[in-house]
Formats: structure tokens, sequence, C-alpha cells
């Protein structure tokens, strides 16, 4: 009985454990492939001086007077050195939304997403966007348990759902002590079967969580940034022109071999492009 509480223990601390370790921001990966385009730079250095505080409230000042480019770049700056935030994403997102630039302003609400998975303002914005872009790729069919199963885990990001994960976990505990210590039957059976119930829980979280780190760890995807990119067969400019995507357009990238990132469309299609062309979310 004591080898058992002392396992269960054990595993108590491995989750907390997990739970710690997976406070991740990336700041240095993220904030390097953050780059201005086709906005234009603050001329006056005197915008940009101050803490990130007194630059935020520069930036929403500019955005209020409409100088969405002025604002785009104090927020670039934050970034670059206050380190990343969701809502200063949302908020460059917005900037780049507002003078017309789709690309830039897809890659800031997909990484504000990244960051944050339950911002729904992000999302909805993301799809102002994408409706204003010229390629309207179809998603290969999903079933429909599939399609559920990925949209519960994008719900909240990896910390949450670890969080989630040891809450499950305690409650499985409970339950074996129920099941171990009490003297009625009944009590016995449901405390067996509701701590099956808790621990599959806690694992499924433990699964999501997971995967959001990984997410936001190892991005896979990207946002094209040149107007126009014919997709070769191969990672080549001889190779065989397979189809054509336009700036703005989401892609995955598979592999990269030199200066070539093969990537693969919503719709299933698949080729080779420059790596120039495409800015990693």
């Amino acid at each position: 009985m004591y080898r058992s509480l002392s396992i269960l223990f054990l595993l108590l601390i491995c989750f907390c454990s997990y739970a710690q370790t997976d406070t991740v921001q990336v700041k240095t990966e993220m904030t390097k492939s953050s780059e201005p385009s086709k906005m234009k730079e603050v001329q006056s250095k005197q915008v940009i001086e101050g803490s990130a505080d007194e630059l935020l409230k520069k930036a929403a000042v500019l955005y209020s007077q409409s100088h969405y480019a002025e604002a785009a770049t104090i927020y670039e700056h934050i970034l670059a050195n206050f380190g990343t935030s969701d809502k200063i994403y949302y908020n460059l997102g917005n900037a780049y939304y507002k003078s017309k630039n789709m690309a830039p302003a897809i890659l800031n609400y997909e990484r504000a997403i990244r960051l944050n998975p339950g911002d729904r303002d992000a999302r909805f914005n993301l799809e102002m966007c994408q409706a204003r872009i010229t390629d309207k790729i179809e998603p290969v069919g999903m079933f429909f348990i599939n399609r559920w199963f990925k949209s519960l885990g994008n719900s909240y990001n990896s910390n949450a759902w670890a969080g989630i994960s040891i809450f499950f976990f305690i409650l499985f505990i409970a339950c074996l002590f129920i099941y171990f210590f009490t003297k009625f039957s009944w009590l016995k059976k449901s405390g067996f079967f509701v701590g099956i119930l808790f621990i599959c829980l806690s694992v499924l979280s433990l699964v999501y969580s997971g995967e959001q780190h990984h997410s936001l760890v190892k991005p896979d995807t990207a946002i094209l940034f040149a107007p126009t990119v014919t997709v070769k067969s191969s990672p080549d400019e001889s190779g065989t022109d397979l189809f054509i995507i336009h700036e703005g357009c989401k892609v995955k990238v598979l592999s990269v071999l030199g200066t070539w990132s093969e990537i693969e469309l919503e719709d299933g299609n698949i080729g080779w492009l420059e790596s120039n062309n495409i800015q990693v979310i």
C-alpha cells in the first residue's frame, strides 16, 4: 500500500515539474523573425525612446490618430527589445491591417493566436484578413471528430492545459484514496470508475499541452510575403511549375534544403519555393 502511494506521489511531482518547465516564452526566435515589411520607419529616434509602457501609450496614441505605420514601427521595436506578447502581436496586426498590408497583418494575428489560442478577437480579425487575400484555399476534408478534437485543443495554451492535467490528476488520486480506504462497496466502485475517467482526462489534457508546446517552440507554418510565387516540383529554378500562390497565403513548411523550402497548402498541394519568400509564424 505504502509503495503504491509513494509511486502516485512521485507521479504527481512529475506532473508539476512538467507544468513548470513548459512555461516558455519564445522571445529570441520569434522577435528575430518579426521584421517590418512595406511600412515606413519612424524618422525621429525620440519616438521609440522610453520604457515598454511609455512606448505602448505612444503607439496607442499614434494608432488613434490613424498613423498606423508609425504605430506599427513602435510595436515592432517593443517586440524586438522587450519580449513577445500576444496583445502586442494583436495590436501590430491591427496596425498592418489598417494600412492594408494583409501579409504582415495575417502573420502577426497568427503569432498572437499561437501565444493565446483562445483569443477570439485575433481569430475574427484573421478571418477578415484571409477574406481579402487572393488565394481562397479550401482545407482538405476532416472527419468531424478530428475537427472537434483539434478545435478543443486550440481553446487554451500549453500552460493552461498542463494545469488542467494536474487538476484532473489530483482528482484521480482522491478517487484512489476513496477506493482504497472507504468501507462502502458502492463508493469503492464509484471511486474506481470516476478515477478512470479523471486519469483519461488528465492524459488527454497532457497531450493537448504537448501539442501546444510543440507548436510554440517549433513552428512549422509560414506566411507568403512575395506578391506572387510559382511553386516548383523541385528545389531548383529549373523545376516544373506546379501552381501559383499569392501574398498572404498560409503554408506548412515540411522541410528546408539550402535556400529552398518544401511547403504544403491546406488543400494538400505540395511543392518547393525559395525560403526568402516566406516568414515563419
